[in-house]
Formats: C-alpha cells, sequence, structure tokens
C-alpha cells in the first residue's frame, strides 16, 4: 500500500509544472499515529539547504548535521576540517551537492570507506534521473549540469526530496510508514511555501527581462518562466570565482544603463561579492533598476529551506510588482 501510495504522488507530481509541482491537497498529513521503531540515523549534509529538507524529511528518526551554513561565506571556497572528517566518517547517510560544489566531502567520503555508508549525490542522481545534460537547463549557461545550484530547481528539488525518502527507506525500512507520512507532509509545505508563488510569478510575468550576477539564478528564472538576459559568461565566471571576460563586463553595463525598460530587475548573489559585481549593483541603482538579493545557503540559518525560498520569491515578486506599476 505504501509503494501504491508513493505512485500516487509521483503521477500528481508528473501533473503539474513539467510534472514536478505536488498537488497541495494530495500532501497533508493523515495525522494517525504510526508506530516508531526508535532509530535514529546519523546524517551529514554538505551543505545547509539539503540539511533542512533531509531534517524535515526524518523527523524524529534522523540527526542531522549541515556542514556549510555559513551565511557571511562564499560556499565554493569552503575548506573541510578534522571535524568534518569525523562527522562523515561516523555517518550512516551523508547528502552531497556534487557538480564540483562540494568536491571536499567526496574527498572525505572517499578517504573514510565507512562500510554500509549510503551517499547522495545530486548531480549524480539528476544525470541518471532527468537525463545526461540536465534537460532543463540545456539552453542556458548551465549545459550539461555545470551550474551546480541544484537547489533552485524546484523540479531538481522534487527528484532529490524522493531520493533521499528512498534512502532512509532503504536504510531504515521498519519506519517506512513514518518517513511517507513526513514525505507527504514535507512535499505540501514546499508547494504552499513556494513552488505556488514560482506559478504565480510565471503566469503574470513570463519573459519579462531580468538580469543576474551570477548563473545561481538560472534555475529558478527557468521556473519563473523569467528571461535572463545578462552575459551567460560573466554570471559562470563570478560563479566560479574567476574575473569575468572585459567583453562580458561590458556588455552587463550598457544592460544597466539601459534603466528599468531594459532590466526590470537586477538579482545580486550577496555571498559572491566583487568588485565587478559591486559595480554592476551600482549601475543598476543610478538607473532606477530594483536590486533583489538572494544567497547560495539558507539565510537565516535557522529557518526551513522552503521559507528561505519563499522570502526571496517574494522580494522578487515584490519587485517586479513595483517595476510594473512603474511603467
Amino acid at each position: 500500500m505504501i509503494v501504491a501510495a508513493v505512485i500516487v504522488v509521483l503521477v500528481l507530481v508528473v501533473a503539474v509544472f513539467a510534472g514536478l509541482y505536488l498537488n497541495a491537497s494530495s500532501t497533508t498529513s493523515t495525522g494517525s499515529s504510526i508506530a516508531s521503531s526508535g532509530k535514529v540515523i546519523r546524517v551529514v549534509a554538505g551543505e545547509n539547504f539539503w540539511g533542512s529538507l533531509i531534517s524535515q524529511l526524518g523527523g524524529a528518526h534522523v540527526n542531522v548535521l549541515s556542514i556549510v551554513s555559513d551565511p557571511n561565506a562564499d560556499p565554493h571556497q569552503y575548506e573541510s576540517n578534522t571535524a568534518d572528517a569525523e562527522a562523515i566518517a561516523n555517518a550512516s547517510f551523508v547528502i552531497v551537492n556534487g557538480a564540483g560544489y562540494d568536491t571536499w566531502a567526496l574527498q572525505l567520503i572517499s578517504a573514510s570507506n565507512t562500510p554500509n555508508q549510503k551517499v547522495l549525490n545530486v548531480q549524480e542522481l539528476l544525470n541518471s534521473t532527468v537525463n545526461p545534460g540536465c534537460a532543463e537547463a540545456n539552453s542556458t549557461a548551465a549545459k550539461g549540469c555545470a551550474n551546480p545550484h541544484f537547489w533552485y530547481s524546484p523540479y531538481y528539488v522534487n527528484y532529490t526530496v524522493h531520493a533521499m525518502y528512498n534512502d532512509l527507506v532503504s536504510i531504515d525500512p521498519n519506519d517506512t510508514a513514518y518517513f511517507h507520512q513526513q514525505y507527504a507532509a514535507l512535499n505540501g509545505s514546499l508547494y504552499s511555501s513556494y513552488m505556488s508563488r514560482e506559478a504565480e510569478i510565471k503566469q503574470k510575468y513570463a519573459g519579462a527581462p531580468v538580469a543576474a550576477t551570477e548563473d545561481i539564478f538560472i534555475y529558478m528564472a527557468n521556473a519563473t518562466g523569467l528571461n535572463v538576459i545578462s552575459p551567460p559568461e560573466f554570471m559562470q565566471a563570478v560563479a566560479e570565482g574567476n574575473d569575468p571576460p572585459a567583453s562580458s563586463v561590458a556588455t552587463f553595463q550598457e544592460l544597466m544603463q539601459g534603466g528599468n525598460s531594459t532590466v526590470h530587475v537586477l538579482i545580486y548573489n550577496e555571498q559572491t561579492v566583487t568588485p565587478v559585481t559591486q559595480n554592476i549593483k551600482s549601475l543598476a541603482a543610478q538607473h532606477e533598476i530594483p536590486a533583489i538579493g538572494v544567497t547560495e545557503t539558507i539565510q537565516p540559518p535557522d529557518v526551513a529551506f522552503q521559507v528561505w525560498q519563499g522570502s526571496e520569491l517574494v522580494d522578487l515578486q515584490n519587485a517586479l510588482n513595483a517595476q510594473a506599476l512603474g511603467q
């Protein structure tokens, strides 16, 4: 019955937004009492966005440590330590992003060689489940899954949460009913907290031109239907910690000088700040283009993943609304 219920959930997922949004009415918890084995799985997540999701999914049956969570640091530049190595070596379940985002974690996993340890690599999951090349991003700078910011795609979040569910059941089959209930509740919360707002933005502002200082926004732009017109070479270079090509800087500056009739909103990554991105943000202000900040990790760190994403989408929606009223 549980397998059948999961299949029903997946069918509902197929029903909306390229088959990957869950219908909120199908994901409410029954509230029934479920017997518990008392087992607690030790989980390590490379980053707190995946850590938040597995924590909500596992509930009372997981003890989760998220390693990268500092809101004031660039996660791309994280350097692991002995405490990280020990935590990963002692974990039954490790979740990594992959795609070069947390190579340090993969190295620690390989060095620990912990018997029977379950490892979920999100990049590998997407390459095998979606298809090689990550179809959603095949017309962007993210082609080939080079863009590692998978958690900004609601489609990829749904794939990942389902894989997390399967892994928890594999590790602790006695608590399958509990995990199923948590899975349904989490998907309902994801939909109501931020995925439905992405749908609202897409319905009203699909095709609206926006710019972003980094390719972190590409996946959210795909979900909201916004047209990112900033130079891909600029966004990718900033994401990789490199200086953007001079030609792409000049192109970006010209876009900002066109004002809000050319670019409706600038999306600015607050965790990869450089003199070049600061200059772009200053130009946006000079030419009355609203700028909203997004972050790589959950901010503030103690809120749920979907609350964080929802807050950023509220800022985006408000900026688009304000720009539309100003026309």
